[in-house]
């Protein structure tokens, strides 16, 4: 398994410990942390993944919203919601990664983590996502400044 692919399952697996805790401090990424065997090679891309979400989740899951067809985003499985943030999150900041490339990795982490419906329900609501933007029929309010924890 690639770096990057590890980084998102446990961005993932982060994700959605912070979620049912109700709680994103990093004192709690912390705790999280020091449980899961990090490579040096992943532990950066996870990181960022992990504050990025954190710093827009409201615009993220804004975003999601309104193209999931009336599903909200606390109604959507804890695994589902928190794969989709990652991917939105690098849909919207992270420029060099392919959107093909974070779709399908969401789509697999899904297929892995999630439901039997999981895929098609991830896929369904990033391909949208994914050509609104293409269309710029989405814009990017939230400023993301990345700091190192631990």
């Amino acid at each position: 398994m690639g770096n990057r692919r590890k980084s998102r399952e446990l961005a993932m697996q982060a994700l959605f410990y912070m979620d049912v805790n109700q709680n994103d401090s990093d004192e709690l990424l912390e705790r999280f942390c020091l449980n899961f065997n990090f490579s040096k090679k992943a532990r950066p891309f996870f990181l960022k993944l992990i504050k990025g979400v954190i710093q827009a989740k409201p615009e993220i899951d804004s975003i999601i919203e309104t193209y999931s067809d009336n599903w909200k985003i606390n109604r959507m499985a804890c695994v589902d919601r928190n794969i989709m943030r990652i991917a939105v999150y690098e849909l919207l900041y992270c420029q060099d990664i392919p959107s093909k490339v974070s779709i399908n990795e969401a789509i697999d982490v899904g297929k892995k983590f999630g439901t039997e419906e999981s895929g098609a329900f991830i896929n369904g609501i990033l391909d949208s996502i994914h050509i609104a933007l293409k269309k710029k029929k989405i814009k990017i309010e939230t400023d993301i400044q990345i700091n190192e924890i631990g």
